[in-house]
């Protein structure tokens, strides 16, 4: 086939339904990403076999299989994706306004730091389209290997050659206790000392456990007594009504130890410091507003790390006008 034939054959809409089916190991989460109906989606790709003739997957019973062809299309799909993406971004800089989509997934201990950055981003370049999905660490893994996001906000990155990421702030974990907790007045609390009280943790999985759970591994400290909450906001509460003592994230519980509602007490090698990361697959071509949005935590990281750690008070942000 010659290439003037192939370029006249091949559609955008094809080579974007046959990516969702690529990244998405199925024809129905394709189908449900795109907003289309599975017929729509088999027949865009059975459309694209036809252009090229090449068969591009194949099913055996419910598993579908990709094929040599797919792998070597996905490739160049990725690379005229990304051709257009900075062309579309050349074109709004020549326009004056920067235009495009930013998806975003963020662990929920994230959810008290995205925001800032995203409001930050959005005063610089109002025409970018942001979504922000919050999810647990299990979700974000999942959503990691599917390249489902630009980017996923996250703790602990996984030690896997395939990934790049870059660290944006630190993530303190510290111990929780309630007003009047006996620990509050301990002379010399410990570890071992917090771990006689039922300890709220979140899901098998979850950063901040693990974090704990190694930091107590590595103090050989056990712990017995655990109680297993599904959010952050619930194990607050717990802890505010006495159920259990709790390690979390500072930024988390920011406002509550300012009120008086939650207390720290103060022990040995706390806090646990970890740091949340942007993370994406290396074989994931960022987009022109991906490396944009990078290059702009890159400038924002000094301005971040010297709010949190300050003593609590607004942020100074921009100022917005009402859409209509």
């Amino acid at each position: 086939m010659s290439r003037i034939n192939l370029l006249n054959r091949l559609t955008f809409r094809q080579l974007q339904v046959f990516q969702a089916v690529y990244l998405q190991q199925s024809y129905s989460r394709a189908a449900e990403q795109l907003g289309l109906t599975q017929p729509a989606v088999s027949a865009q790709v059975r459309q694209l076999e036809q252009a090229l003739e090449q068969s591009l997957f194949k099913y055996a019973g419910k598993t579908l299989h990709v094929l040599p062809a797919a792998d070597a299309l996905a490739e160049s799909v990725s690379a005229i994706f990304g051709e257009v993406s900075s062309l579309q971004m050349a074109l709004s800089e020549l326009a004056g306004t920067i235009r495009g989509e930013l998806n975003i997934a963020a662990v929920s201990t994230a959810q008290y730091v995205v925001p800032h950055i995203l409001a930050r981003f959005r005063a610089r370049y109002p025409e970018v389209q942001l979504r922000l999905r919050v999810v647990n660490r299990g979700q974000a893994l999942e959503r990691l290997a599917e390249r489902r996001d630009d980017l996923v906000i996250m703790g602990m990155v996984p030690d896997d050659r395939n990934l790049t990421f870059i660290p944006i702030l630190d993530n303190e974990l510290i111990p929780i206790v309630w007003p009047g907790h006996p620990l509050m007045v301990a002379e010399h609390p410990t570890l071992e000392d917090f771990a006689r009280y039922f300890v709220l943790m979140r899901e098998p999985g979850s950063g901040t456990r693990n974090a704990f759970e190694a930091f107590a591994a590595r103090a050989r400290i056990s712990l017995p007594h655990t109680l297993e909450l599904g959010t952050n906001e619930a194990i607050k509460q717990g802890v505010m009504a006495h159920l259990g003592v709790a390690v979390l994230p500072r930024l988390a519980v920011q406002l509550e130890l300012a009120s008086g509602l939650l207390g720290s007490p103060a022990m040995p090698d706390f806090p646990i410091r970890r740091s949340w990361c942007a993370v994406h697959p290396k074989d994931r071509y960022p987009t022109p507003v991906t490396e944009l949005f990078l290059r702009f935590l890159r400038e924002l990281l000094p301005e971040l790390n010297a709010h949190f750690k300050a003593p609590l008070v607004a942020l100074p942000g921009p100022s917005f006008v009402c859409t209509s």
